[in-house]
């Protein structure tokens, strides 16, 4: 074989190596990994009234996801915000694409340094996240906000609160209907309950919400007349809400969950601290009994979960989106219609997995090199043994 035509063969090789490696791991890992995901089928009532005669088609799809934490300018290095940011947008678009949600919900803790980041530092952050998340105008996304975004309780002021809304365009604590169903929306970062300015604010608001939807369930039952109570209450659609917020309700610890999201084992027996890791007592029983939630979707602690508070509020922790926090990201599939809800959970390809990928296409590509230069050797050697054979005879 001549020289030159084993020098391309080796080089072609290496170049599908190298390249089919790459394409793998950074676009085609996706595909596979998120096509074993499924819309949940309602099949029966779960977290309603135990009425839900309506057809799939008008459930609500609904992603939910948290915690993506963007890396800043002051604690992100370069390639550990290249990569990880990278890994999250394949992730999410591809998710879009296969799968065509009505509605996305991030459940907070969107950037990692918003609750310090500079107004120059804010705005690239921001712009990051915009075409990360890019979506169509089929798709609504709904942001919501965590202690990251704008600081711990001692930390957020109105400067910070008011930059998270104006950038997403909408109030943190608010009520989002889509086909007749309620996702509650709490700031959670402001249910300290110690009469701080934003704190009295976001309770007022939350009374409201309260109020509008209680007088929604009784003018539904007691057909068009309007009790005197509710007279000026906004009406919504006579369901109990889905809430949504950052920082889970109120329990001990991780102690009680399970399933490969869940916290490491080492881990799940270390105490909750109130205020810090999840809400008081005080702050998840006012909540319970203002709105009386079917479901309670919550982030923060970057591991899954699910808790039954007072036997009949179920809670789900939904972990971090990004490689960042966990090996094994993953995301909640909701089909949601009044009566009724279905979940399922969507894992993204796992760091370790790619990093194997990425391992074994190094150490095939080390063998080749090496074979070639054993191979480049002998030829050498057989060469020069065949000249100086020929010296000798003459």
């Amino acid at each position: 074989m001549p020289r030159f035509s084993v020098r391309w063969m080796v080089a072609g090789l290496l170049i599908l190596l190298v390249g089919g490696a790459f394409f793998f791991c950074e676009y085609l890992i996706y595909f596979p990994t998120i096509l074993k995901c499924a819309w949940p089928k309602i099949s029966h009532a779960r977290g309603g009234e135990g009425i839900d005669a309506r057809p799939m088609d008008s459930a609500v799809r609904a992603i939910v996801l948290s915690d993506t934490h963007l890396l800043g300018a002051v604690g992100g290095h370069w390639f550990d915000k290249l990569r990880r940011e990278w890994q999250m947008e394949r992730a999410f678009q591809t998710a879009l694409w296969l799968l065509r949600p009505e509605i996305v919900f991030i459940l907070g803790d969107i950037f990692d340094e918003g609750k310090w980041s500079s107004q120059m530092h804010w705005e690239d952050d921001v712009r990051r996240f915009h075409r990360m998340f890019r979506h169509s105008t089929d798709t609504e996304l709904v942001v919501l906000v965590g202690n990251h975004d704008i600081g711990f309780h001692y930390e957020m002021d109105w400067f910070k609160l008011q930059r998270f809304e104006k950038v997403f365009n909408a109030s943190s604590t608010r009520i989002v209907t889509k086909k007749g169903v309620n996702f509650l929306l709490v700031n959670s970062v402001a249910l300290h309950g110690d009469g701080c300015p934003i704190c009295q604010s976001v309770e007022k608001e939350l009374i409201k919400l309260s109020r509008d939807l209680n007088c929604s369930l009784q003018n539904s039952q007691s057909g068009s007349r309007v009790m005197d109570s509710c007279e000026g209450s906004q009406l919504y659609p006579p369901t109990p809400p889905i809430m949504l917020q950052h920082y889970p309700l109120f329990r001990v610890s991780d102690a009680g969950c399970t399933g490969q999201d869940a916290a490491p084992p080492e881990d799940r027996h270390l105490l909750f601290r109130e205020k810090y890791d999840v809400l008081s007592k005080e702050a998840s029983q006012r909540l319970l009994q203002w709105f009386k939630p079917r479901l309670i979707l919550s982030g923060h602690t970057h591991s899954g979960c699910e808790v039954l508070h007072d036997n009949k509020y179920p809670e789900i922790s939904v972990p971090s989106f990004s490689w960042r926090n966990r090996n094994n990201p993953s995301f909640i599939l909701a089909s949601v219609s009044p009566g009724s809800y279905a979940l399922s959970k969507c894992f993204l390809p796992e760091e370790s997995t790619v990093i194997g990928v990425y391992c074994s296409a190094g150490a095939c590509l080390l063998l080749l090199l090496l074979a070639h230069c054993l191979w480049m050797k002998g030829l050498l050697q057989c060469l020069s043994l065949c000249l100086l054979g020929k010296h000798k005879s003459l």
